[in-house]
């Protein structure tokens, strides 16, 4: 019999054009050989151009949505992307406090989607703030980027220095671990903090800035990465890593896709697996 899967549950929105969102944390987490659940929090209409419309799911759905996934299967990771209003991200945080059962689910990433990349708003100023109060401190690991990282904490999150800055403050404020991602930065670098008995460990991780134009659901990748590395028993560490070397490639191996910025190739692995197979040769 072959070996169960750890489940990774992904609570996010819907993009039409599987570059990110349900879809494409679906492709990623089976890309790292885990089984991918889902709870849609809202419905839009998007293309690789941008976002044009929103449409929220009722929190009454998405919480009966979690509460029937958690009494089926166990679950060994969580990623939370897209929330979409300030109802949604009050039943994400009251559904996670109260648990699978007796226990808090495990392994809980939070990617805090405020705008998309385009420039439209994901979530408001009172979905923020609920997101900062009650979902902040239920996470295991945050993922922003230095645009988010500034809305969070307030501060202005340009260069290392200012990421470390706001990265304290992030653990004031609740975290316990956080990553922030600065792909937008002149040098790219993510900086990842977390706390551990002997006080707060400190990590930057440096890469060559990609000269693609397939970036499209970089952050939900990087994210969803990270909590499939987390269920597969990684430490929080070695997880980051990897998934940075994961969607580094991933986007050096999109392609072409519609008229606006082309999606990561999530599957990238299933091409390398096919090019190996056929360059074998017959005996």
């Amino acid at each position: 019999m072959a070996e169960k899967p750890p489940v990774v549950l992904t609570i996010a929105g819907f993009d039409p054009s599987s570059g990110a969102g349900i879809t494409a944390d679906i492709k990623t987490i089976a890309a790292h050989g885990c089984y991918g659940v889902a709870c849609i929090t809202a419905l839009t209409v998007q293309s690789s151009v941008g976002v044009s419309r929103v449409e929220a799911i009722s929190p009454a759905l998405v919480t009966a949505t979690l509460e029937e996934l958690a009494a089926d299967v166990s679950i060994s990771a969580v990623h939370i992307g897209m929330l979409g209003t300030a109802n949604v991200v009050r039943a994400v945080a009251e559904f996670l406090s109260r648990g699978s059962g007796k226990s808090k689910l495990p392994n809980i990433v939070l990617d805090p989607i405020l705008k998309s990349s385009s420039g439209a708003d994901l979530l408001d100023a009172s979905g923020t703030r609920i997101l900062i109060e009650k979902l902040i401190p239920l996470a295991d690991v945050i993922t922003p980027n230095v645009d988010e990282a500034a809305t969070l904490t307030g501060l202005k999150v340009r260069d290392l220095d200012e990421m470390r800055a706001a990265i304290a403050k992030l653990h004031r404020m609740g975290s316990p671990a956080a990553v922030i991602t600065g792909g937008h930065l002149e040098k790219a670098i993510d900086l990842l903090s977390f706390t551990t008995k002997n006080g707060l460990e400190q990590e930057v991780f440096k890469a060559e800035r990609q000269r693609s134009s397939s970036t499209h659901g970089t952050g939900c990748a990087f994210a969803t990465a990270i909590a499939c590395h987390l269920a597969l028993d990684r430490g929080l560490a070695e997880a980051t890593l990897l998934a940075k070397t994961y969607v580094t490639a991933a986007i050096a191996a999109g392609h072409p896709l519609g008229r606006g910025t082309s999606p990561v190739n999530h599957l990238y692995r299933m091409n390398e697996q096919r090019r190996s197979v056929g360059s074998g040769s017959e005996s």
